[in-house]
């Protein structure tokens, strides 16, 4: 019963692995700050939550599975939230999207308007600092 868990934790922490893979590809990859944050924090998220199934399934102790489930609790609760909240941020402050974006749904939102788009008709250019 023991080979088994190897080998399904095995499974696990290349099946983690390789959506990490994917999640750094996105980072170097993707065009805009915003689709960035969202490979970052989805594939990231869910490598880093496979790899500690496999904590998990290897461990021997209660005290390490329990460790092992309150952080895959932890990564579900925060990853996307603040993931969300540095895309409104970056929103707020200026960045702006790509250009082949098909749809910009904050624009209309008078919370996220910049101050510096409100006050003059051209946005910021963040790159030029």
């Amino acid at each position: 019963m023991e080979a088994v868990g190897n080998i399904l934790a095995g499974v696990f922490v290349v099946m983690g692995a390789l959506f990490a893979l994917v999640a750094s590809i996105g980072i170097l990859r993707l065009p805009d700050f915003y689709t960035r944050i969202h490979a970052a924090s989805k594939a990231g998220t869910v490598g880093s939550v496979l790899a500690l199934i496999a904590l998990a399934i290897v461990s021997v102790q209660t005290a390490e599975v329990l460790r092992a489930i309150a952080a895959i609790v932890f990564f579900f609760l925060t990853a996307p939230i603040s993931a969300h909240l540095l895309g409104k941020a970056a929103y707020s402050a200026g960045y702006r999207m790509w250009s082949g974006s098909v749809m910009d749904e904050m624009e209309d939102d008078p919370e996220t308007v910049p101050t510096a788009l409100a006050d003059s008709d051209t946005p910021p250019n963040p790159d030029r600092a």
